[in-house]
């Protein structure tokens, strides 16, 4: 059995090469050609969880799942606060063939879907991102929305000013892109055009009163019901988009807690991000329209990137 380690997934899936597969993962998806169960979560214990994803990429393509943990206070230690592994199993045979590591796949793909989502809702005229966060998806998305958009700006905030600024320094030498630190959330988000909200934090800390016109969110940092990162005047404000109908009802806090105070109901849901991307749903309707893309992650998008580096030689990377 084959088994592909964190360095090479790194060096093989480029969001080049990352954010057309998952482009056309979650047009399979939303089509219902692949098959999936609501991914399984266990709460270990405060900021520690440890989930189960099954799913298949239809009746005769590959399958298998991603078995994760989420440890938050690893960011603090210097690792990956996502740990765990994709296991690939043969649409033939039926038998195991390779074992992936699941939290650099994790990390690229799930930047590479807010970049699917983003070039599909932002306005073509998007310049400057925000990231709230400075962690490992933070870097992700950064990396992953320039690939999408001509970013001549990207905004940081986060609670430590020392580790945003050192962040922003790094990331700049790297992309050759400016990059600002600000002091509180409302300041870092006056003037963008894309928010991707990656964070850890329990409770709400961006306000839908903040946002502009126009403006584009994407809301990662929470993957499952309690956790909120946004407040519910910003989900009732949005065209909302979610990677997974299914799933947003069922473990997407912004949207639950908007619903459980009688804010919104189920039908707020405007679409799913696969059938935007189809044209089957239209995502934004207006250049001062607000649209939001909740990212819980998906089982289709780590199957289908794990199936790219085990089934394409690497010189086709």
């Amino acid at each position: 059995m084959r088994f592909i380690d964190r360095e090479e997934i790194a060096r093989r899936l480029t969001y080049e090469i990352c954010i057309p597969i998952v482009r056309q993962a979650m047009i399979a998806f939303s089509r219902g050609e692949t098959k999936q169960l609501l991914r399984s979560i266990i709460r270990l214990s405060e900021g520690r969880l440890f989930g189960v994803m099954p799913g298949a990429m239809g009746e005769h393509a590959a399958f298998g799942a991603k078995l994760i943990s989420v440890f938050h206070g690893n960011f603090a230690r210097g690792i990956q606060s996502h740990q765990g592994l994709v296991i690939l199993f043969d649409p033939e045979s039926g038998a195991p063939v390779c074992v992936l590591d699941a939290g650099e796949i994790t990390a690229i793909r799930t930047a590479a879907a807010s970049a699917v989502a983003s070039d599909a809702l932002a306005r073509k005229d998007a310049r400057r991102l925000t990231l709230l966060g400075y962690g490992e998806q933070a870097a992700t998305h950064a990396r992953a929305i320039s690939k999408v958009r001509n970013l001549e700006t990207i905004g940081v905030w986060g609670r430590s000013p020392a580790r945003a600024q050192t962040f922003a320094e790094r990331m700049q030498a790297e992309l050759d892109i400016p990059f600002t630190t600000a002091a509180d959330v409302q300041e870092a988000v006056a003037d963008a055009d894309i928010i991707c909200t990656v964070t850890s934090a329990a409770e709400p800390i961006l306000q839908g009163d903040w946002i502009r016109p126009g403006t584009h969110i994407n809301l990662v940092g929470s993957s499952y019901a309690g956790p909120t990162e946004v407040d519910s005047a910003l989900v009732v404000r949005s065209r909302f988009i979610a990677d997974s109908r299914e799933g947003v009802l069922n473990q997407g806090a912004e949207f639950l807690r908007a619903k459980a105070a009688g804010l919104i109901g189920d039908d707020h849901i405007i679409a799913e991000i696969g059938q935007v991307l189809s044209g089957e749903i239209e995502g934004r309707r207006s250049a001062d329209e607000i649209t939001v893309y909740k990212s819980l992650g998906h089982i289709v998008q780590d199957l289908a990137s794990a199936w790219a580096l085990y089934s394409q030689p690497e010189t086709a990377a």
